[in-house]
């Protein structure tokens, strides 16, 4: 499992990495992007940051109840797909938000610090259940639980930095807003 989580962050370093091909290659054509493009709400830091902080709300709890519809069917590995798909789905939000929005550095980056504290929020949500775990009865074995709290802890800070960077530090070069 945790070679699955390193390939993961690898993917996501890599993403960064090769961020222009991606960046120019998705652009702004997308429907998404010629609708925000056009609603005058979305070049406010406030309201975009937190469009993207519902949007981003919304992909981690719809992959979180996906995944647990999977523990009610016995089919091994499927919900690999589903977290890759969600990753997927993820940057590719991303990179759409971030080529479309126009504005100063700094509203960009109040943009997507708003947008990506989800993340920051639910990072330290996972490490304060992790302190707090207790045993629900004497001898109860909790290491499976902190295992997966601490995976959910660092899942969460990846996709916090991953949306900070890409949201925040790449776009397209702005006049000014």
């Amino acid at each position: 499992m945790s070679l699955l989580l390193l390939t993961g962050i690898f993917g996501i370093v890599l993403v960064l990495v090769c961020k222009k091909p991606l960046m120019n290659k998705i652009g702004t054509t997308s429907k998404m992007a010629q609708r925000l493009s056009q609603a005058t709400w979305f070049y406010n830091h406030w309201l975009a940051g937190l469009f993207l902080f519902a949007l981003n709300t919304a992909l981690f709890f719809t992959t979180g109840f996906l995944l647990y519809l999977l523990t009610l069917v016995l089919i091994p590995f499927v919900h690999l797909f589903v977290m890759t798909g969600a990753v997927i789905a993820s940057i590719l939000l991303w990179v759409v938000l971030s080529q479309t929005w126009r504005g100063t550095k700094e509203n960009r980056l109040k943009m997507s610090a708003t947008g990506s504290s989800v993340y920051l929020i639910l990072t330290l949500l996972f490490g304060y259940f992790f302190v707090t775990l207790e045993p629900s009865y004497e001898g109860q074995d909790t290491f499976m639980a902190a295992i997966g709290l601490l995976f959910a802890a660092i899942v969460t800070t990846v996709a916090f930095l991953t949306c900070l960077t890409i949201t925040g530090l790449y776009g397209k070069k702005s006049t000014g807003a």
